[in-house]
Parts: C-alpha cells; sequence; structure tokens
C-alpha cells in the first residue's frame, strides 16, 4: 500500500538520515487522530562556533542534544522541541575544575552558584588533604556520596580523599609517626574509599595532621592509589622557601609508587623566591621524562588563600581545637608563635599583604573583614601579632585569610605551560543565603572567565582552542571521567556557550560575591541550567 507522507516529513526523514538520525513515528493524538513525529533531538544549540575541547581548531554549526547526551555536529537545522541560537557565540565542552573545595557547602546552596555562572559543570573536591571523610562527618566515601546523591546538585561532583583526613581517623592529630599497624590500617581504609567511589588521594603537606606522614607513610597510601589508577594530588609542604625540594620530593615519591601525579596550585611565593618559576618547570618536565605521569594547576591570581592557623608553628597545630587554644593562652608558647608569624609577615612582603577574608563573630565580621592585618591591629590597638592571635582565640580558629604573595609573571608562566591548567582551588558560594557572609577570594566566582578574558583574549597568553582544552578535556583526562571534557557523540551534553569577545570575571578582593559576564547558557546533562544569564532551577548534576 503506498503511504502518504508530506513533503515537509519525507525532507525531514532524509535529511537526518544523513546524520544516522532518523524521526520515529509516535502515537496517535487523541481526537484528532493524526501521527505525531518525535523530534531526534531534545535541544539544538544553533549557530555557534564550536570548540571541541581537543585542541583543534573551531568550526560554525550546531550541537543537538539528546536524552542527556550530544547527540549530532554540524548543521542540525530546527528538528528539536527547543531550539538555542548562540549567536555565534563560542560553543564548548562544560569547563572542568579538578581543585576546588566544594564539598559540604553544595548542601548548604546545591545549585552550585558560584560554579555554575562561571561554566563548570563538574569539580573535585577533597583537596589539600582534607575530605569529609573517613570519620567526621561522614563515616566513608559511600556515606558521603550517597548523601550528595540524594541531595539534587546543579554540577556534577566527584572527590579525592583526604591523606590528613585518613590520619587523623587512625592516629588523630597528632605529630607521631605511624607504626606498621597504623599504615596498614590506613592503607586498607584508603582502599575502601577508592572502591566507594573517591578518584585517588589528597594531601596537604603544610597542614596538620597531614604533615605528619613521613614519605614511607605516603608512598604506601600511593601505592594503593596506582592499583586503582586513581590520581594523587599534592600540595607540596612548602611553596616559597624550599618548593624545588618540595618539587623533587613530590616527584619522587610519585615515581616510587608509579602514582599518577597531579601538583596542586604550583607557585613560587614570596618575593624572595619568585625567579624559580622557570626552575621548577624543569624540575617538572624532568620528572615527565623520567616516567612520571606529571601535570600540575595553578589559579589566576597573584594572592593565595588559608586559614589564619597558617601563622601557628606545625607542631603547636598538633591536637584538638581546645589542645592548640590552651598553647595560644600559654604566655611563653605564644611569644614563641608570635616570632614564628612575624618571621611569615616578613616573608609576604609585610602584614598589609595579608586580609581577613572570613570571621563567625558579629563584631569581628563587621570590624575587620576584608582589612589587612596592619588595619586590623591598628583598630583593636594591639601589636599585629597580639591582634592575631586574640583574633584565632575569639574565633576558635576558624579564621581565614587571603595574601598577596605571588607575581604575575609566574601566573603566566605556569598558565601557559602544555602541563599546566587552571583551576579555582575556590569552593561554592553565592551573593545570596549563609555562604555570602564571607569575603572570599575571587577565585571562587571568576577562574575560568579570567583565565579566558584577562589572559587568553586580551593578553593573548594562548589561543582560544589551548585555551578549552586546558578547562575542558585535559582535566577531565587528569581525573579519569568518562564521556565528559569533549563535544562528541555519545559524551554527556556538559556544555557552555560563551562569548568570546566579552567574557571576563567581574568578582574582585573587595566585593568578590560577583558572577562573572559573557557566560549566557550552561547545559548540565542536556538540561538547560543557565539560560540567558539566569538560573533556571534545574538540577541535573551527577555524583560521579
Amino acid at each position: 500500500m503506498k503511504s502518504n507522507i508530506s513533503r515537509r516529513t519525507f525532507l525531514r526523514k532524509s535529511v537526518l538520515a544523513g546524520t544516522g538520525l532518523a524521526a520515529t513515528v509516535g502515537g496517535l493524538s487523541g481526537a484528532s487522530s493524526v501521527f505525531r513525529v518525535s523530534q531526534p533531538f531534545d535541544t539544538i544549540i544553533n549557530n555557534g562556533l564550536i570548540y571541541t575541547g581537543d585542541g583543534t581548531a573551531p568550526y560554525r554549526g550546531d550541537v543537538g542534544i539528546k536524552d542527556g547526551r550530544i547527540a549530532a555536529l554540524g548543521r542540525l537545522g530546527n528538528y528539536a522541541d527547543h531550539l538555542v541560537d548562540v549567536n555565534g557565540m563560542v560553543i564548548s565542552p562544560g569547563f572542568v575544575d579538578l581543585h576546588s573545595h566544594t564539598d559540604t557547602n553544595l548542601f548548604q546552596c546545591p545549585r552550585g552558584d558560584s560554579r555554575i555562572f562561571q561554566g563548570i559543570t563538574t569539580e573535585a573536591g577533597g583537596n589539600c588533604g582534607d575530605s569529609p571523610f573517613p570519620g567526621k562527618p561522614y563515616e566513608n566515601a559511600a556515606s558521603f556520596l550517597e548523601a550528595l546523591h540524594k541531595q539534587k546538585k546543579g554540577i556534577n561532583y566527584c572527590t579525592f580523599t583526604g591523606q590528613g583526613s585518613l590520619r587523623s581517623a587512625i592516629i588523630g592529630n597528632w605529630n607521631t609517626a605511624a607504626t606498621p599497624a597504623q599504615q596498614a590500617a590506613m592503607q586498607d581504609l584508603l582502599e575502601t574509599q577508592l572502591e566507594q567511589g573517591s578518584i585517588g588521594l589528597s594531601c596537604g603537606l603544610e597542614y596538620a595532621p597531614g604533615a605528619y606522614a613521613s614519605n614511607e607513610e605516603l608512598v604506601g597510601l600511593l601505592k594503593v592509589v596506582a592499583k586503582h589508577n586513581g590520581l594523587f594530588a599534592i600540595h607540596m609542604r612548602n611553596e616559597d622557601d624550599r618548593v624545588e625540594e618540595a618539587v623533587t620530593e613530590a616527584i619522587s615519591i610519585a615515581l616510587q609508587s608509579g602514582v599518577r601525579l597531579q601538583i596542586s596550585h604550583l607557585k613560587a611565593q614570596n618575593f624572595n623566591n619568585w625567579h624559580k618559576g622557570p626552575a621548577l618547570i624543569e624540575l617538572i618536565e624532568k620528572g615527565r621524562r623520567d616516567g612520571v605521569d606529571i601535570s600540575f594547576d595553578r589559579y589566576p591570581y597573584i594572592a593565595f588563600s588559608t586559614g589564619l592557623t597558617s601563622f601557628i608553628p606545625l607542631n603547636g597545630r598538633q591536637g584538638t581545637a581546645d589542645d592548640v587554644l590552651s598553647r595560644l593562652r600559654d604566655k611563653s608558647t605564644a611569644l614563641e608563635f608570635g616570632e614564628y608569624a612575624l618571621s611569615r609577615f616578613d616573608r609576604f612582603g609585610g602584614a598589609q599583604n595579608v586580609i581577613i577574608s572570613a570571621c563567625s563573630l558579629p563584631a569581628n565580621k563587621e570590624t575587620y573583614m576584608g582589612r589587612n592585618l596592619e588595619e586590623c591591629a591598628r583598630l583593636s590597638g594591639k601589636r599585629t601579632w597580639d591582634f592575631v592571635r586574640d583574633l584565632l582565640i575569639e574565633e576558635r580558629l576558624q579564621s581565614g585569610i587571603v595574601v598577596f604573595a605571588m607575581t604575575e609573571d609566574n601566573v603566566r608562566l605556569f598558565l601557559s605551560h602544555p602541563l599546566g591548567m587552571p583551576a579555582s582551588d575556590g569552593s561554592v558560594y553565592s551573593p545570596q543565603g549563609p555562604l555570602s557572609e564571607t569575603m572570599p577570594h575571587p577565585r571562587s566566582y571568576g577562574t575560568f572567565p579570567r583565565f579566558l578574558g584577562k589572559y587568553c583574549r586580551e593578553e593573548k597568553l594562548m589561543d582560544f582552542s589551548q585555551a578549552v582544552k586546558k578547562i575542558t578535556s585535559l582535566p577531565a583526562s587528569r581525573l579519569g571521567l568518562k564521556e565528559r571534557g569533549l563535544l562528541v557523540p555519545g559524551y554527556h551534553a556538559d556544555i557552555v556557550a560563551f562569548d568570546q569577545a566579552t567574557i571576563m570575571d567581574r568578582a574582585t578582593f573587595a566585593d568578590p560575591h560577583r558572577f562573572p559576564e559573557g557566560i549566557p547558557h550552561v547545559w548540565v546533562n542536556g538540561i538547560h541550567t543557565i539560560r540567558y544569564g539566569s538560573h533556571t532551577g534545574a538540577l541535573a548534576g551527577m555524583v560521579l
């Protein structure tokens, strides 16, 4: 029997046959009894400049999305339920942040405001040796990831296991050598976390208790990570006067264990070390030649952020918070701590380079947050160390700082290197709610648009093909993520549309809770999450 078919339907089926996607005939449409032809795509992003994320040159075309996946690329017409014309803007894979501290903040801001608005669709938490498991508040990776799975979220998330968290669970926060039995217990505990979905091990060897680990202890843990082909992300033992020795140590323990190595937020901190940037690159390149699978990341700013407790000597940070506070209240111990703190102020170039970024007590927030230590000391009528000591006691050690201690030359050097990639070292924040109440480093809001706008467009550090690769497929491959980081048919539809001419960060150190500009659209797992610069309320993120 000859069937009747409209010319439009015939043409549509003919065109789509060429893409391997044929329209399917649906059921009857109620009383009208008219055949409905289902669209081959849920969404087509039309009229874009497509960067696939592999570093190749872009091309003009459309991206089709079906069932949360990328279905086709090319000239796709209008055969979709939703059409979004991006008017020549860039269409790229969603940005991947492989070094974040978001973790439990996603429970306070499930939309992931400061992340999704800058194009981050996937990030890795649990960095610098500190993860929410094992121990408090979560017993293991499974319980934490299950809680996140139940809590709908706007971004995809995966996590490292923190080496400091492991050590704390087995030994506590004490500067004591691990016995063979304790080392075995930590290795078994790590094995469990990796089996439950953790992507690797992170450490923070400038922080207690992770810093108390010997290299023998670390190598034993890293052999477990290597067995699972996980990634080792290291905040090194030193990032200033002994930074070259710290890079050498990181490469050595990676070589001994066979683990893949990611050096976190590579820096040569303090003005007397700025010249060491090229030497650090040479050490990393040599490590690569010697057989270490190595890369590094760096945020595009000259200031770092950490806790105010960094002005307490490492041995003074042992034990519980009450143990540390009792030392601060002891006059003789506090005097010793003060000498250490003053030496650090000097190495930073002065206390005026240290900004208070977070306090919890209302009076301290009002008076000190956003001011440098010189101003704070003057307002308090105290000497600088006395102010710091008293603030640590009042805030029960929970104060944050931002420190200006780096140089733009090294930022450019590290970001431009083939083994380097941008990563925020930030977290989820929001201009509303409890996560708006501190003054965080602007990297939490602006890392990726700043990299693309300031460094790539304005300063021409690299072309956009290489830049997009550095924030998509390169970090995705380091994290071992499957079917993410590229615009390839069959991959998950994590997609960003941005304006190459206007993309830029707007967050500043004085006013950090500001979303960037030039990123009107973001899709997470095929769901339109940022539409024309506004959040749709969609929570389509996954635990990876």
